[in-house]
């Protein structure tokens, strides 16, 4: 059938059954993604298929972790800044639906990941088989993109499994297990890892119909007045996550289902202009650059060994616990100590409802509560390749502790600490060997946010650098490297914000308004509500460290509620008052009219900030600035980063706003040093990451 041909990221072959097996095994790549070259092929075979129809047809990976991670995101951002965009997505559609059309059954074997344009591959198959495998995860992610599905997705899906569950898995873009997904008919069969092809092909042979209830819900929830219905309740939740204006993705993910016909060519046609549409959104670009961010992060370990298995956490309070918990979580050995076994028996309580929740089943469950140790005696600091310091924020206690732990550890071990803001240098004076200490800067809450602030001094090694690297992406986060001067990266940038913020609320502007307006930025959380996340008393410590060094007074409400106990949501009473974890906000008076200026005196001085922390090279380039704030503040994502909102919104723009305020509240606004640098101008087109893409 296939003599004569040979394919770089396909191979094939046929049984005595006439069973052919395609296998995905895209060249000179560790995972598939699905460039042109692939698709290329992929449509040269199945024109092959269709003219010498096999007695059936399994697609398969040939790379283990997994089946195709999706588009190439590189490729296809080249060809929209080409123009292309259009063309691209429609042929991907043709070489699809070409093998939907086989007149053969078809079936894909999925294992491992299988994600976007591999999920819509998998969709125009007939059938789907899936490992039963923790490993295996089926999704339609674009949304996080800017997009939406452009290769069938949109029109498959849907029909498939019906429209509740299919818009809910694409306007999240969460990924279905594979129990998860044969519960809802993404997959037909579940079968083990080792069996997984015979399965597949055992379809063939003994094929099957979908079950009857399936096929009458995927029915009945996409005719037409099913979707007329649905599709405004759908927008209305949507608009409850997101705006439009932010995020037009979902919204337009919804109009194409709503107006999508019994006809699937007239369902892509519908779908590739919408994709095409959003591929040129200011909201898109940014976020493929955030996720090229993302991946400039978990690379820059490179191939280095972090030679750790065992994790000794000294302080079990919210900071520390968390850290050991995830530690533990993620397969380390961990033991964690504290003065006595009252203040680490609630760090344990909360690891286990960390661990009943990520890993559900008692036999994963109970292996990561056997992995983490408490310690009141220290006994696990001799053989911890990794100390993690996490008391509270205090140079001299910090010392005192270094030089009695120090001394018991091995000699390659590594001593960090997670100190939010005191300077490395100042902390470093007490460590008899500095080339191994270093900051992990975690952030709160550690479960849920991506970032770690990787502390450099100039005494520390590079190799115990890469280490540390290695070690995050380990534990799933995301490590930046910064320069250990007050702050850091994040909390130097995030400070101004939030002592602006409190300024405000002090003059008597409402928390709620200041709140609405951040979020209404992008901002995931107002700044009222985050002050009262993080803590008022940490809020206090971190601007006292902080307050000196970038020029700022702390606010006297700020420092008087965290020195009477009001420290936020873990009292139940801060700047708000909580309950259940939730803030209640008082009501603003309908009448009362904001001042005009607010969104500025918020934003612009995280932006002044970001530019003095490159011009003081607090981090290595503007790229790593940007990543550092998205992944460690939440900082808009569609935005880009501080960097490339500043040279997305203008220069001259920004510092002429910094200028006006400065005259109108004080020289705190007054341009920091480093707006005539070079970095700032360069367009996003010639920054280090778009070389790395």
């Amino acid at each position: 059938m296939f003599e004569g041909l040979r394919f770089k990221n396909w191979r094939f072959e046929q049984d005595v059954d006439g069973i052919v097996t395609l296998t995905l095994d895209r060249a000179g790549t560790s995972v598939n993604t699905l460039g042109r070259a692939v698709i290329d092929e992929l449509q040269e075979i199945v024109e092959r298929l269709s003219f010498e129809p096999p007695k059936g047809v399994v697609i398969r990976s040939g790379k283990a972790p997994g089946f195709a991670v999706g588009a190439d995101l590189a490729e296809f951002a080249e060809y929209e800044k080409s123009g292309a965009i259009l063309d691209t997505i429609e042929f991907g559609q043709k070489v699809y639906q070409q093998l939907a059309r086989l007149p053969c059954p078809t079936v894909c074997a999925i294992h491992g990941h299988c994600m976007g344009g591999g999920t819509e591959m998998a969709l125009a198959c007939r059938y789907r088989v899936a490992a039963r495998d923790p490993s295996t995860k089926i999704g339609l992610p674009e949304i996080k993109l800017g997009l939406h599905p452009g290769w069938g997705g949109t029109a498959r899906l849907p029909r498939l499994i019906g429209a509740p569950h299919a818009m809910e898995l694409m306007l999240t873009g969460r990924a279905a297990s594979a129990e998860n997904a044969k519960a809802i008919g993404l997959v037909d069969m579940l079968a083990s890892p080792e069996l997984l092809i015979e399965t597949a092909k055992d379809m063939i042979r003994h094929r099957r119909a979908r079950p009857i209830g399936q096929r009458l819900v995927a029915w009945a929830t996409n005719i037409w007045p099913a979707r007329q219905i649905l599709a405004p309740i759908l927008r209305k939740q949507a608009a409850a996550k997101a705006r439009p204006e932010h995020y037009p993705a979902p919204f337009a993910l919804i109009e194409v289902w709503r107006r999508g016909g019994s006809s699937i060519t007239q369902r892509l046609k519908l779908e590739a202009r919408s994709m095409a549409k959003l591929a040129q959104t200011p909201t898109c670009r940014n976020l493929i650059r955030v996720f090229f961010l993302q991946e400039r992060l978990k690379g820059l370990a490179g191939d280095t060994q972090h030679g750790i298995a065992h994790v000794h956490v000294v302080g079990a309070g919210v900071m520390g616990g968390d850290i050991a918990a995830w530690c533990a979580l993620r397969g380390f050995e961990v033991t964690l100590q504290d003065r006595e076994m009252k203040y680490v028996q609630p760090a344990l309580d909360r690891a286990k409802t960390l661990f009943e929740k990520r890993l559900k089943t008692k036999e994963r469950i109970d292996p990561a509560l056997a992995r983490l140790k408490a310690d009141v005696e220290g006994n696990g600091i001799p053989s911890a390749d990794l100390a993690i310091e996490a008391i509270f924020e205090n140079l001299e206690a910090k010392q005192d502790l270094y030089r009695k732990t120090e001394p018991g550890m091995k000699p390659d071990a590594l001593l960090a600490t997670n100190t939010s803001s005191i300077p490395l240098d100042a902390l470093r004076s007490a460590v008899a060997k500095p080339a191994r200490f270093l900051g992990l800067h975690y952030f709160n809450p550690v479960a849920l946010m991506p970032l770690v602030e990787i502390v450099r001094h100039d005494q520390l090694s590079d190799a115990n650098e890469k280490r540390a690297l290695a070690f995050c992406k380990a534990i799933d986060k995301l490590p930046v490297p910064v320069k250990g001067t007050p702050g850091f990266l994040v909390n130097r940038i995030l400070m101004p914000y939030l002592l602006e913020s409190m300024r405000m609320f002090q003059e008597g502007i409402p928390g709620p308004v200041l709140d609405k307006a951040a979020k209404k930025f992008g901002m995931p959380m107002g700044p009222i509500e985050l002050a009262d996340t993080v803590g008022l008393d940490v809020a206090a410590s971190v601007g006292a460290e902080l307050g000196p060094f970038l020029g700022l007074e702390i606010p006297k409400q700020l420092d008087e509620l965290a020195k009477s106990g009001k420290r936020g949501k873990k009292d139940g009473q801060g700047l708000y008052t909580w309950e259940n974890g939730k803030p209640k906000k008082p009501e603003v008076d309908p009448k009362y009219v904001p001042p005009d200026d607010i969104e500025d005196r918020m934003i612009l001085p995280m932006l002044n900030e970001a530019v003095a922390c490159l011009h003081d090279r607090v981090v290595d380039d503007a790229d790593l600035l940007d990543a550092g704030v998205i992944f460690g503040t939440g900082f808009a994502p569609f935005r880009g980063g501080p960097i490339q909102y500043i040279r997305d919104t203008g220069i001259d723009a920004i510092r002429s706003k910094l200028d006006a305020l400065a005259s109108r509240h004080g020289d705190r606004f007054k341009p920091r040093p480093g707006w005539d640098s070079p970095e700032l101008r360069t367009p996003a087109s010639e920054t280090p990451i778009d070389k790395a893409a």
